[in-house]
């Protein structure tokens, strides 16, 4: 007779199952477009190769600074460090939140006989695999310029990536214990206000410590002592119980050859992942289960307002009267009735999802601390070359603002329908009149941000008005690309079974996607500045590279809206 079988821990079992599923996507994949495989499978190591040039060019250029550049180099990573374990802790709030308490698996493992401590385990590590893939993806270059500059011995190699892999866990630990807590308590009336208030003060206290203090024209002296109290304003990050402090220090001491004291902030930083990691895997099954209890129990987090009370109340009392957004939608002309439905439906749903909007506020108001401070930046720009570069450097930046916002919101729309489409395809509009009003709809209100943006970034800048028409249209035309490219890759590469727009994303179409956007935007930003009337290009090669940023535009913009309409129209529902 046969023996027992080994029946496999329900989270190694849940791991096995999710990598399995995953693996067989990609495979899928590979089948489906095999072009658009090799595609993203060169661009992987491309870009690698390209930031990698890049950052290593930037170190070098720090490491000539005259009699300062070491001490520029080792603060510059200690606020690199810094500001991306603040960006961690929010990624890994915002995904924490959709992952553990808007997700239909955690919903369903909760009707399983199996430990919430092990639900818990299974989530926490895929919403920090989800939050932190980026990361290093983008810091893995910039480890390997930092080492060729600092000529480190091999082993560097293999000790920084261990390194990264502790690091990312210690925000993801952050993120899903504020998670938790905001799922508990975020209905209570004392905590909204409190986390209001805080928020003030930190926006506040930031603006107020990190106010740039500029130097007088042609003052050596007085540039050194601004750079010295620049450097006194970055303190904040060596402060040693950071995280962050512990990663940098660890990688900048074992790079010197100072293994014994990099192996001190190696154990401090392993023993606060064992630490916390313990105390998360055994402790917090308990508050997640009754975190999930309140999120699910509740009916809105302002339920305890008397003034949202004696809202629904009126809204009950008046259920078939229009709401706001059926009055605001009335005031815009030219609107169809069917259209007009379609245009509340979609910023509703935006609206309802919490995570959405969240993201959208701290994006805003990052691009919002930018802008405020180019005017101070502005006062220095006397050299045409620097202003020039910097007018397209701005320009970049907008349209990567452009270019995140397309990825993450435009592109999951078509996906976001999920296994209800059917009803939205038998509607009188028809599937390829609801693909263009959603192109629309998302271009029209990005062509809002972007041409507010760059509008202000130009007059932050002091920019003339025949550049800043210039760069208007330039911005105009790439959220007409842009917004094309991502709705037309995601009704091509369509997912109707995920509800969470991270893992939308996170797929292979919105990565290709995103790979497409950064490519298009790194070439029209050459192409632009080519072109450019002021540039010392004769006038056929400006017409030349203006005419390429036309035809680029049009390829990418044009060519997935086309296919995907050709699409909706044999799309079986």
């Amino acid at each position: 007779m046969n023996g027992p079988v080994a029946v496999p821990a329900p989270l190694s079992l849940l791991v096995k199952v999710n990598a399995t599923s995953m693996w067989r996507r990609l495979r899928a994949l590979k089948s489906q477009s095999r072009l658009l495989t090799s595609i993203i499978a060169l661009f992987i190591p491309g870009y690698l190769v390209l930031a990698f040039w890049l950052f290593f060019k930037g170190l070098k250029f720090v490491y000539r600074f005259p009699g300062m550049g070491t001490l520029l180099m080792e603060r510059l990573l200690f606020l690199l460090f810094a500001f991306l374990f603040v960006l961690l802790l929010l990624s890994n709030l915002v995904i924490g939140y959709t992952n553990l308490f808007r997700n239909r698996e955690t919903t369903f493992l909760l009707t399983l006989p199996i430990s919430r401590d092990i639900i818990f385990r299974w989530k926490f590590i895929e919403s920090t695999l989800l939050a932190s893939w980026a990361f290093v993806f983008l810091i893995a270059p910039l480890l390997g310029a930092f080492g060729l500059c600092q000529h480190v011995p091999w082993h560097f190699y293999l000790v920084t990536p261990l390194l990264v892999a502790l690091f990312i866990v210690l925000p993801g630990i952050a993120g899903s214990f504020v998670a938790i807590h905001v799922a508990r308590y975020l209905d209570r009336r004392l905590f909204q206000v409190v986390a209001l208030v805080l928020m003030g003060a930190m926006v506040t206290g930031a603006a107020f410590w990190f106010k740039p203090e500029m130097a007088d024209n042609g003052s050596d002296t007085r540039v050194y002592d601004v750079l010295d109290r620049m450097l006194t304003r970055t303190n904040f990050a060596q402060y040693p119980l950071l995280p962050s402090y512990w990663l940098s220090s660890s990688v900048l001491q074992w790079a010197e050859g100072a293994v014994l004291e990099a192996g001190f902030f190696i154990l401090v930083l392993l023993s606060h992942v064992l630490f916390f990691g313990l105390i998360s895997f055994t402790r917090w099954g308990t508050l997640f289960y009754d975190a999930t209890s309140a999120v699910h129990s509740r009916a809105s987090v302002f339920g305890r307002w008397q003034w949202f009370r004696d809202l629904s109340e009126k809204r009950t009392q008046t259920a078939f009267a229009k709401g706001r957004l059926e009055r605001i939608a009335d005031f815009i002309p030219g609107l169809e009735p069917e259209v007009r439905a379609l245009v509340v439906k979609d910023t509703r749903m935006f609206w309802r999802d919490t995570t959405q909007w969240a993201q959208s506020i701290v994006l805003f108001g990052l691009l919002g601390v930018y802008i405020f401070n180019l005017r101070h930046f502005s006062q220095q720009l006397t050299n045409p070359f620097w202003i020039h570069l910097v007018a397209y450097l701005n320009l970049g930046a907008c349209s990567l603002n452009l270019a995140t916002l397309t990825t993450r919101f435009v592109y999951p729309q078509f996906s976001l329908e999920g296994k209800r489409i059917w009803i939205v395809g038998l509607a009188p509009l028809g599937m390829v009149r609801i693909v263009v009003i959603k192109y629309w709809l998302s271009t029209s209100t990005s062509l809002v941000v972007t041409v507010g943006l760059i509008t202000m970034s130009c007059y932050m800048l002091k920019m003339s008005i025949d550049r800043t028409f210039l760069f208007t249209v330039a911005v105009g035309i790439m959220t007409l690309t842009l917004n094309g490219l991502a709705m037309g890759l995601g009704v091509l590469y369509p997912n109707f079974k995920e509800e969470n727009p991270s893992k939308i994303v996170s797929g292979f179409g919105g990565t290709f996607c995103l790979v497409l956007s950064f490519l298009y935007i790194l070439g029209s930003v050459v192409l632009l500045a080519l072109a450019a009337p002021w540039s010392n290009l004769t006038p056929t090669s400006q017409g030349i590279c203006l005419g390429g940023f036309a035809g680029l535009s049009l390829l990418l913009g044009w060519a997935p809206m086309v296919l995907a309409l050709r699409r909706v129209k044999r799309i079986e529902i």
